[in-house]
């Protein structure tokens, strides 16, 4: 979560030492930090797509993209270039891909001509159901043509978004053939709107920088101590004069869903509830002196699962996607030196609920689980952050809730391994690497693509360490997180410009395993390339 809460281009470039073989680069995870790479080489005779039978061009290269292709068959032959013939066509039975026809031909300025038979020049999308993972794709540039193909949509997309960059950096899409597909399932950017108000242009201009970098899901913080910034019919007094009307939340949702990205909202609870509980004081957490728990809600008090219950409950109806985010890091409660002591009525609620074995912490994975029982019938997997995940006691948080892993810092915090020896999905927002916090508090210093993309990889869940690879297959991916501790600190166009960077190389990481083959310079040269900036 938040640090004030306590203290992505180039495709591996292939080359060949003779006509009669295809190179292809593969960057393997190492079995310790994933950053080890090594090289192979396939023959035209084990490929499926063979070179063009013309030998007046020389061997291509794969296409330069941020993030690298993982796989490039080469192939002898002119590429493709956008002219003012070429056209977007899609193939036969899908019909789907209209959306994702109509923007590329946008983007790269051709005709877009729907459900009609390809011609030469053409760029071809068609759904292939059942041939590949999800969110992978095969693009194949031959005889003037390219053909971008999917078991699903998303994949689909993110071929044209290959063709995209690929046509930005050098003018045309190389001869030969792409087979892509995403290294995580998650990969995506967090934004803390609670603390500092984005406008709706904004956030949608970062869902199409996102959309680019293939990545795939957008965190939304919009409750905190700060302010609570969505409309809400069943609470309007909770929210903030700024904040994002529900039209205007359908407008963002609209967006991320044609763009392929799921929203993840967060309503986190039971701590960082300054906003909601300004309007409800007598729902409040106090210690046994009377003094009020900046932020925490009472959760011995039957009214403060109602409150929170209803709110999650009309904004599950709201956010259409896959994933709900319950917060549940930071209770006050148990970061007091003696917890049953300085609340006793948390205590006595453990032992009358869960026995006389119970404490505080137990009553706290029980809220919990019970938010995440709500959340559920609405089709929403739960997620968590780590410290509201604890060890030992009598209430064991439900195995389905996806720990979202941000510190090690916080008190009660529990290593990494902890989580992935219980068996337990992890998803990495590592602080040390992927926290941009406004105005740097607490010794956090705002991240940088370069060491993100040289020392950073899905297995660093904590520090600089990575967790051994047999974890590797628990890691669902990760998020790079904006938090507005100082929101003054920053212009939104400054947070724009400064997380650029690591972005990229976050989607870089996250989709490619291995040692990127392009040095820094490199990337950063090509990001600027792609991104016609400065």
């Amino acid at each position: 979560m938040s640090p004030s809460r306590g203290a992505l281009v180039a495709g591996a470039v292939l080359t060949a030492a003779a006509a009669a073989t295809i190179a292809v680069v593969v960057w393997p995870e190492s079995s310790d930090s994933g950053l080890a790479g090594e090289s192979g080489s396939r023959s035209p005779e084990q490929a499926t797509a063979a070179p063009s039978p013309t030998r007046s061009y020389p061997l291509s290269t794969a296409p330069r993209t941020i993030p690298a292709v993982r796989e490039h068959i080469a192939a002898r032959g002119p590429g493709w270039r956008p002219t003012a013939a070429a056209g977007v066509v899609i193939a036969p039975g899908s019909g789907t891909l209209a959306d994702e026809g109509q923007l590329i031909a946008k983007e790269l300025k051709i005709h877009y001509r729907g459900d009609v038979p390809a011609r030469a020049g053409d760029v071809e999308l068609a759904l292939t159901p059942g041939k590949g993972t999800p969110e992978s794709y095969t693009l194949r540039t031959y005889d003037g043509r390219v053909t971008i193909s999917g078991p699903d949509q998303a994949g689909v997309f993110y071929g044209t978004r290959t063709l995209k960059q690929s046509v930005r950096a050098d003018g045309a899409m190389p001869e030969g053939e792409v087979r892509d597909r995403p290294d995580r399932p998650q990969r995506g950017l967090n934004l803390d709107i609670a603390r500092k108000y984005y406008t709706v242009a904004w956030i949608e201009d970062r869902l199409r920088e996102m959309a680019d970098l293939k990545l795939n899901q957008f965190g939304l913080h919009f409750s905190d101590d700060q302010a609570f910034r969505i409309q809400s019919d069943t609470h309007p007094e909770i929210v903030a004069p700024q904040h994002l009307t529900k039209a205007e939340v359908r407008q963002i949702l609209g967006l991320a869903d044609r763009l392929h990205i799921q929203v993840v909202p967060e309503i986190d609870s039971p701590g960082h509830l300054g906003a909601v509980l300004r309007a409800h004081p007598d729902l409040q957490l106090r210690n046994v002196s009377g003094v009020g728990s900046t932020g925490s809600i009472d959760i011995s008090n039957p009214g403060a699962a109602k409150l929170i219950d209803e709110l999650l409950e009309e904004f599950t109806g709201l956010f259409n996607g896959r994933y709900w985010h319950l917060g549940a890091d930071e209770y006050r409660a148990l970061m007091a030196k003696d917890p049953a002591a300085s609340y006793p009525q948390l205590q006595r609620a453990a032992q009358q609920k869960y026995g006389a074995q119970a404490g505080i912490k137990d009553l706290a994975t029980g809220w919990l689980n019970d938010r995440a029982a709500v959340v559920r019938p609405h089709g929403k997997q739960p997620k968590a952050w780590n410290d509201g995940f604890f060890r030992g006691g009598v209430v064991h948080a439900d195995k389905d809730i996806e720990v979202e892993y941000w510190t090690g810092r916080e008190y009660g915090a529990r290593p990494p391994q902890e989580y992935l020896s219980e068996g337990r999905p992890v998803v990495n927002l590592n602080d040390e690497f992927l926290y941009y916090v406004l105005g740097q508090p607490n010794n956090f210093i705002y991240p940088t693509g370069r060491r993100i993309y040289e020392q950073w990889t899905p297995l660093v869940l904590r520090g600089t360490q990575p967790v051994p690879a047999r974890y590797s297959g628990q890691i669902l991916g990760g998020r790079f997180a904006v938090w507005g501790d100082l929101p003054q600190a920053q212009t939104a166009a400054q947070v724009a410009a400064g997380i650029r960077m690591p972005l990229r190389a976050t989607a870089q990481k996250l989709w490619a395993p291995g040692r990127p083959a392009l040095s820094w310079d490199q990337f950063r040269a090509l990001a600027t390339r792609i991104d016609g900036v400065g």
